[in-house]
């Protein structure tokens, strides 16, 4: 698809992995987050935060992934085996059991049409910094004149923290698959729902995204490191905070977050008629801040309980 741009199959797996890993390194919003003071009990397990909603004979967990990670990142403690090994289910974005074909969906729904090209569709001075970012991170200036604008911002959200050591095989995603064997697969959206979130924003819409990840290319592998040191501490506020301090669009916030998270509450409220034991992996960003997936469940009367130990 981009011959010769190195790592591109990690990006590509990663942006396969579904948008919530975009949310902890995506442009987005400044809506202040709602703090919810959480103190953790003596004797409680620092690591990921982690999640209950049940009722007499189901239990569903909630458990915020990162869908790339540096290598040996330690994250999978005794808390979070334990609501593993006990749920029959595991529900994710979307359906990881086909990369390939998530991939190939990504690349055509991405491509510019014929005679298009992206770099012409710029403002003049959008162009020169899209391409002074391109050449600081190796890459010939052409590289993405084929891509749709959000499709280049994604990607450009991505190499610099694949090229920081993030790789999306050692994501959550990925490791919790390898671990589910004999458990149900479920996704909660298409990957074609995921691509439609990006793929329908108006032109100026997706030059705006654009322009916002260019001038974060310099800082966002510090950024993705702040973020997976407050994820793997366990402190969903901060991780708030950090999330709503890297985004300035209420709108794509809401198109991304707000309202993919109430249909997942939804979900899980259905699916608490049927009897059983899940474990549901879905981006960190989805379970941090105002309008979280547990803000939603709060607001249907359900409560939300935290894991600590």
């Amino acid at each position: 698809m981009i011959a010769g741009i190195p790592g591109w199959r990690n990006v590509r797996r990663a942006l396969a992995g579904g948008g919530a890993a975009l949310a902890l390194a995506i442009t987005g919003c400044s809506t202040a987050p709602r703090m919810i003071v959480e103190t953790p009990p003596a004797g409680a397990i620092p690591g990921p935060a982690l999640w209950r909603v049940a009722d007499e004979d189901t239990t569903i967990y909630l458990f915020g992934t990162v869908h790339a990670l540096p290598r040996e990142t330690l994250w999978f403690d005794a808390r979070v085996q334990r609501a593993f090994d006990a749920s029959s289910e595991l529900v994710t974005e979307v359906d990881l059991s086909n990369v390939q074909s998530s991939s190939q969906a990504l690349a055509s729904a991405g491509m510019l049409a014929d005679g298009q090209n992206l770099r012409e569709l710029m403002a003049e001075e959008s162009r020169k910094d899209f391409e002074a970012a391109l050449v600081t991170l190796g890459l010939p200036v052409e590289a993405f004149d084929k891509m749709e604008p959000w499709l280049a911002a994604m990607t450009l959200t991505l190499l610099p923290v694949v090229r920081a050591g993030y790789q999306s095989d050692s994501g959550v995603e990925v490791a919790l698959g390898s671990r589910a064997a004999g458990k149900q697969r479920t996704g909660l959206e298409q990957i074609g729902d995921q691509i439609a979130l990006f793929d329908a924003l108006p032109m100026d819409a997706q030059l705006a995204y654009l322009d916002q990840t260019v001038e974060q290319v310099p800082r966002a592998s510090n950024a993705l490191d702040a973020m997976v040191a407050e994820w793997l501490a366990g402190d969903a506020d901060d991780l708030a905070a950090l999330i709503n301090a890297e985004m300035t669009d209420p709108a794509l916030y809401d198109r991304l977050l707000t309202r993919r998270n109430e249909n997942w509450a939804g979900w899980i409220a259905g699916r608490l008629a049927q009897p059983g034991t899940v474990f549901m992996a879905v981006g960190a960003g989805h379970l941090a801040g105002t309008g979280s997936v547990q803000d939603q469940l709060r607001a249907r009367g359900l409560e939300v309980d935290r894991i600590w130990q």
